[in-house]
C-alpha cells in the first residue's frame, strides 16, 4: 500500500537511535502513523516538530502492519512560537487531542479544515479564544452536537446550565455570548474548563484514555 499526501505531525516518539514514529493528519488519509528512518539525524530532525506542515510518502505490505514514511517540510509552523509558552502548549494541546479522539485511516476533511484554519490564527492576539471554539466545534464534528438554545439528545440546557451524563455544568458567558475581545484570564479558565469537561464526560472517560498532559498545562497558564 502506496500514497501520497499532506498532512499536520500530531506525535512523535522516538523508535531507535536515528529512527522515530510519527502520527500524522493527512488531508486524504486521516490519521496514520508510521516510521521515519533517519527521522533523529540532525539533517531533518527540525522538520519533525509538533504542528509542521509536512509532504509524506507513504509505504506498507499490509493494513495490518505500521509503515514507513518519508517526509519534506511544506510549512513550519511550530518554531515561531518557541518563545511564546502558551501558544506552544496551545499548538501542542490541539495536537494531542486529535491524536486521541481521531480513528487511525479515518477520513475527516472537515476536521482537518478546522484545523489547519485554527494553526492559522496562532499569530493573532485574540489566538486562545479560537481554540476555545476549536474545541467546541470539534466536540461537535464528533458526533456531541451542543445546543445552546434547545434540546439536544442526552444535551439540555436550563438557566445558562447543561446537562451531561446527568451532570449540570454552567456554560460560561464567553461561549454563551461567543465573545473575542477584553476577555479576562479568568473568563478564559472557565471555558477551558467547560471545554474540559466536555471532552471527559463525552470521550476521556468512555473509552477510558488518558487526558493529554499538555492541555491540563494550558489550562493553568490562564489562572
Amino acid at each position: 500500500m502506496n500514497w501520497q499526501d499532506e498532512g499536520y505531525l500530531l506525535a512523535k516518539n522516538n523508535y531507535n537511535e536515528n529512527s522515530i514514529i510519527i502520527d500524522v493528519f493527512s488531508f486524504n488519509h486521516g490519521r496514520c502513523s508510521g516510521i521515519v528512518y533517519g527521522g533523529n539525524s540532525r539533517k531533518i530532525k527540525k522538520d519533525f516538530q509538533i504542528g509542521n506542515k509536512i509532504f509524506i510518502n507513504f509505504k506498507s505490505k499490509s493494513e495490518n502492519k505500521i509503515g514507513y514514511f518519508t517526509a519534506e517540510l511544506i510549512k513550519p509552523i511550530s518554531p515561531f512560537f518557541f518563545d511564546d509558552k502558551k501558544r506552544s502548549i496551545g499548538i501542542l494541546s490541539a495536537s494531542s487531542i486529535l491524536k486521541i479522539l481521531l480513528p487511525e485511516r479515518q477520513l475527516n476533511k472537515k476536521i482537518y479544515s478546522s484545523f489547519e484554519s485554527l494553526l492559522e490564527k496562532f499569530p493573532d492576539e485574540n489566538w486562545i479564544n479560537s481554540y476555545i471554539f476549536w474545541e467546541l466545534s470539534l466536540v461537535k464534528e464528533l458526533g456531541f452536537d451542543i445546543s445552546l438554545k434547545d434540546d439536544f439528545d442526552n444535551l439540555s440546557t436550563k438557566k445558562n446550565n447543561i446537562l451531561i451524563n446527568n451532570k449540570s455544568f454552567k456554560i460560561p458567558q464567553l461561549i454563551m455570548n461567543n465573545v473575542d475581545k477584553n476577555v479576562s484570564q479568568s473568563s478564559i479558565k472557565e471555558a477551558l474548563v467547560f471545554n474540559k469537561n466536555l471532552l471527559m464526560e463525552n470521550f476521556i472517560f468512555p473509552n477510558k484514555i488518558r487526558f493529554p498532559l499538555s492541555r491540563n498545562i494550558l489550562e493553568k497558564y490562564f489562572n
